[in-house]
């Protein structure tokens, strides 16, 4: 049997006939004519080459062949029925379910520690699967189901996609506490005259930093190119290199920073989803817990701001 040429629906009406033993009544309960329930019987007898029930005094009697199959038929409808319930809502101490998705190691330094400290209350048998995709592939893996989220920057534009703006951060340039650039001003001489790390998942191209000096007919000397920052900031403690970060990670990695010398975009951070995906209770619910973090992490940053605290040094 080629079931993606059967109609589901024909089962429905299987198991309402085999319960009532009458098609005028099978129809009352799914809510169809008497003839179309005959119609539905005339299809199945056609699936199965069987007649399935037979019209007596004491109404519609099943054959062995639909004695054999209602079994079966009952749990698969039941199996469906839960699996639609479930679908319409989400406990999260209950579930049992993996997301993945798809943020740079800078993402997940600030995302997946207070997320993880979060599930382990509310969902313990959640799993989250972090990794960095193709940006261009995004939508295509979010349409897919192989992806539930994606952490970037707000340049995926298709309408498939929604997202919400997690957090923003200026660019700073960061150098290990000690280095000889001294002052707390720098100059555009300086910061060209330094050799700097470029942090980028691209294996080549220019980046918000390069572009603007680009317009500005000037260029820095960059040394070392990576897509890490976690490895890209060892390197800067051991030597007199500087880097330019968000402000958020320089702060957090206890480094010096300075204002920059040239105006770049701030960077933004977006939560990305598929539209299919906009009204699952728990796709629902993973966004809630990821933009009520960011919203923490961001208060948390403003007030220490604020403060005063270590590392406010430009």
């Amino acid at each position: 049997m080629n079931l993606s040429k059967v109609d589901l629906n024909l089962f429905i009406v299987f198991d309402a006939i085999y319960t009532e033993a009458n098609l005028t009544r099978a129809g009352q309960i799914v809510g169809i004519t008497q003839p179309a329930v005959s119609n539905a019987l005339s299809r199945l007898r056609e699936t199965f080459n069987d007649p399935l029930f037979v019209r007596t005094a004491q109404g519609m009697v099943p054959t062995p062949m639909a004695q054999n199959i209602i079994g079966p038929v009952r749990n698969a409808l039941a199996l469906l029925r839960t699996s639609v319930q479930e679908s319409r809502i989400f406990n999260p101490q209950q579930a049992n379910k993996t997301f993945r998705i798809s943020m740079t190691d800078l993402t997940e330094a600030v995302i997946l520690p207070l997320l993880f400290q979060r599930l382990r209350r509310l969902a313990p048998a959640v799993v989250i699967e972090s990794f960095l995709g193709k940006r261009r592939e995004t939508t295509k893996e979010l349409a897919a189901g192989r992806l539930d989220f994606a952490v970037d920057a707000p340049l995926n534009t298709d309408p498939q996609v929604r997202h919400v703006k997690l957090m923003e951060d200026r660019y700073v340039c960061a150098m290990r506490q000690g280095h000889p650039q001294s002052g707390s001003t720098l100059t555009l001489e300086h910061y060209l005259g330094m050799t700097h790390i470029h942090i980028s998942s691209r294996r080549n191209g220019l980046g918000y930093v390069d572009l603007a000096l680009g317009k500005m007919g000037v260029q820095r000397k960059v040394a070392l190119r990576s897509q890490h920052y976690l490895m890209a900031s060892q390197v800067l403690q051991q030597t007199d290199m500087v880097m330019t970060v968000p402000e958020r990670f320089a702060r957090r990695h206890q480094l010096r920073y300075l204002s920059l010398p040239v105006e770049i975009p701030p960077l933004e951070t977006h939560l990305y989803w598929h539209e299919s995906t906009d009204q699952d209770p728990a796709n629902r619910w993973m966004r809630e817990q990821i933009i009520e973090l960011c919203q923490h992490v961001v208060a948390q940053d403003e007030r220490a701001l604020s403060a005063g605290q270590p590392g406010d040094n430009d």
